[in-house]
């Protein structure tokens, strides 16, 4: 098939065809072998133009492996040939111990294409691809696969997915089916899901880059407001120190503060004052009693103002302060973790603010009052449950809890993010990944447990935020670049990898790319993904759904592999409007036949009737229509739907709303005698009119009411179209003759109705033309 080679170059060559090669023969994509006495070169063909092939070069084969990448190049006398059914396996991968099965190659009669699992799962991967494209299913067949493998046996694995709409409880809900050694934990912001345990956190377990995220710092000077807050709130939660006796000396110190500054006393009065209601003891409260000598004050009675400004009680409130004031616990560091709650970060982050001053301070009071702020509103907001941890545990009891309970080891959690804004999943995602990733350093045996956080539309979580301006590190970024060599690998899905982080990007090994079409996130993918040429990127455009290219450590070659249909699938296919729609119950309707059009013949209006009914198209091709006659009750639309369902009921409105939307109940199926008159026209043509119908000469009259006791004509408010635009004309009650009966059919003599424009209305030339002998005349100011 192949002659000589006419070219080499640093990735191709280009290959001449014999003249007796069959034509017939599909060469694109064919992998074709350059063998010479020293060395075979795998190659890919590429291009066909006339009879010259291009073959892009691939990989080495020595000792009967194949090593992708090219460092030695063909000769021009390497002979080029097809490449043979026993080395395909080369290329597709091996069915042995330590592969596991991905799907087919569609290039080779689908055969089976292998994966290495420590080149894949030891290493941060990637699956990109459009809404549609098999993104979801082929990550549920992956694992799937995976679990499958009884040479793999994968029961000490730890998957934790982070699922941003609960679409992967159906594919691994029984996994335990597989082996009943495997167990799937499904994990929910959904407080009301029955099959989903309730998401809880030990707010205790977070340092200060956690809050600093859960409350949305913006600021550096916030971080040390932080930093204070948690170290009260461990102190108050410790047995070895008196919490009272701590907070006495907080409220004793900035106390004194304020009584040594320059402000007035009625000023030191009200910051005092602040103090002791935010933050108050038995000793120091407004009606705290104070021992004087031979006698008492309550602590409001110490701050009255004498006739020179000072207070009446500094000498006795002074000494009573420095009881409380204990140098020692100026220096006091806790130790180790607590249990306490939010309502104890709360009141500590009240007596932060209290003893350091940051609300007297111009510079900190807003970022002060902020962070309260956003605190409180955590505390009261819906948020909150998930922090209600009801007892104390550490970190390692945490993870370990995560993935154990009750003897069953969990391989597969799921945590379900759907329920709570994409600002607070992102937290929660963040704080979930830092546990994890601290419990894994601290292990003694480094990478002995290893743990894959997949994270669902990852482009919501993994951005390039603020965080490494703020805390000095971002939790992803940190985890790509050191996680692999402690066990924590990150598997990112997304459809939009072009808004995520580029660190974490530029560190996944590993590639699963579907279809995709938006110009820039092809771009970014060429220019982010490692070792990815032009022809893989072209190659993704062209991809049917459920096919993948993939490409990495874990294959030899970039290969398109097509992924079986997960059992079951995950809950990411498109909404079936034809069967929702359906109104005959999935039954094959019967064909109408049509009905004949009916002319209408319109009876010629006299000149100056008020009417002006005419069978004249107006200047937009419509032929005005007789106003309809609005106590003559219009049919039920609903009911008409109703009529074209065949032997089935019309639909009842029920006496109580459902209380969720999917609760509509299936429309019955028995049949109905009632008969619902069809087709009938909500515009009654001149025929059908009484002589007491008024008609109107204009297409659209809203709350048209006539009188036609008396003959006037009372319209509400009087829509007069012209050519393509729908004039309105305001009051039309103030400015229309009601005196002059404005009956039909009827030619008016001198006596004529007038119309009064008010004053500062514009009508146009062509609107007054159509008034006709009716006298129009323009109102003064």
């Amino acid at each position: 098939m192949f002659d000589k080679i006419v070219y080499i170059s640093d990735k191709s060559a280009n290959v001449k065809l014999r003249d007796d090669a069959d034509i017939t023969f599909n060469l694109m994509n064919l992998h074709v072998i350059f063998e010479d006495s020293e060395k075979k070169i795998l190659g890919e063909v590429d291009d066909l133009e006339d009879n010259i092939v291009k073959i892009r070069f691939l990989g080495e084969i020595r000792d009967g492996r194949l090593i992708g990448g090219t460092l030695r190049k063909p000769t021009l006398d390497a002979t080029c040939r097809v490449i043979k059914e026993e080395e395909i396996p080369l290329i597709t991968g091996e069915d042995k111990y330590g592969n596991m099965l991905l799907g087919a190659s569609p290039f080779y009669n689908d055969r089976p294409v292998f994966m290495d699992v420590n080149g894949f799962f030891s290493n941060h991967f990637a699956i990109f691809g459009n809404s549609g494209s098999g993104k979801s299913c082929g990550v549920s067949r992956i694992f799937q696969n995976m679990f499958e493998d009884e040479r793999l046996f994968p029961y000490k694995s730890n998957i934790i997915m982070f699922d941003s709409s609960a679409e992967y409880y159906n594919a691994f809900k029984n996994l335990s089916s597989i082996n009943s050694n495997y167990n799937y934990r499904f994990i929910s912001t959904n407080e009301i899901d029955p099959y989903a345990e309730k998401l809880r956190i030990p707010i205790y377990l977070l340092n200060e880059q956690d809050l600093a995220l859960l409350l949305n710092v913006t600021n550096h000077s916030q971080l040390p407001i932080i930093e204070r807050m948690l170290k009260l709130a461990r102190i108050f939660s410790q047995e070895e120190v008196d919490a009272n006796a701590y907070k006495n000396h907080l409220i004793a110190k900035a106390i004194m503060a304020i009584l040594y500054t320059n402000q007035t006393a009625p000023n030191k009065r009200n910051d005092i004052f602040s103090i002791i209601a935010s933050c108050s003891t038995p000793e120091f409260n407004l009606e705290s009693t104070i021992q004087g000598v031979g006698y008492t004050r309550k602590f409001r009675e110490c701050f009255l103002i004498d006739q020179f400004g000072n207070f009446t009680e500094s000498v006795l409130m002074t000494e009573y302060l420095n009881k409380f004031i204990k140098e020692e616990y100026d220096n006091y560091e806790p130790e180790g973790s607590v249990f306490y709650t939010l309502d104890t970060l709360e009141k500590a982050l009240n007596f932060t603010l209290i003893s350091e001053g940051w609300l007297r301070n111009e510079n900190t009071y807003g970022d002060s009052v902020t962070i309260k702020v956003r605190l409180h509103s955590l505390i009261v907001g819906q948020n909150a449950k998930y922090f209600d941890y009801p007892s104390f545990i550490n970190l390692e009891q945490f993870i370990s809890s995560l993935l154990i309970t009750n003897g069953r080891k969990f391989q597969f959690v799921n945590i379900n993010l759907d329920d709570v804004d994409d600002t607070f999943a992102k937290v929660i995602v963040k704080i979930y990944s830092r546990l994890i990733f601290s419990f894994a350093k601290g292990l003694s045996n480094r990478a002995s447990i290893p743990f894959h956080l997949i994270v669902e539309e990852a482009h919501r979580y993994i951005q390039n935020d603020t965080d490494t301006f703020l805390i000095g590190y971002n939790i992803f970024d940190r985890i790509a670049k050191e996680g692999r060599k402690y066990g924590v690998i990150l598997g990112l899905i997304t459809q939009r990898p072009v808004e995520m982080s580029d660190t974490v990007i530029s560190q996944c090994s590993n590639f699963l790319i579907f279809k995709m079409n938006h110009p820039a996130d092809v771009d970014y993918i060429k220019k982010m993904v490692p070792n990815i040429s032009d022809e893989i990127v072209e190659k993704q455009k062209t991809l049917q759904a459920g096919t993948c290219l993939a490409f990495g450590m874990a294959f030899k070659i970039p290969l398109i592999v097509r992924l079986k249909m997960p059992d079951p699938a995950p809950k990411s296919g498109n909404c079936d409007v034809v069967k929702i729609w359906d109104g005959n119950g999935n039954k094959k309707a019967e064909p109408k036949n049509p009905e004949p059009e009916t002319k209408v013949e319109i009876p010629k209006q006299q000149v100056n009737s008020p009417t002006f009914i005419s069978n004249t198209p107006d200047g937009a091709g419509r032929i005005p229509t007789a106003v309809p006659d609005l106590n003559n009750k219009a049919p039920n639309m609903m009911e008409q739907v109703s009529t074209n369902i065949p032997e089935q009921n019309p639909v009842k409105q029920s006496e109580e709303q459902p209380s969720k939307f999917i609760d509509i109940p299936a429309m019955p199926a028995n049949n109905t005698n009632e008969q619902v008159p069809q087709n009938k026209d909500l515009n009654p043509q001149p025929s059908q009119l009484n002589n007491n119908d008024v008609m109107h000469p204009y297409n659209s009259v809203q709350n048209y009411n006539a009188n036609v006791d008396d003959g006037a004509l009372n319209p509400e408010s009087t829509y007069i179209p012209t050519n393509d635009t729908i004039v309105s004309i305001p009051g039309a009650q103030s400015f229309l003759n009601t005196e002059t009966s404005l009956k039909p059919n009827i030619t008016l003599g001198e006596q004529q109705p007038q119309i009064i424009i008010p004053a500062g209305q514009n009508i146009s030339p062509n609107l007054m033309e159509g008034f006709g002998n009716i006298k129009v005349v323009t109102e003064d100011k």
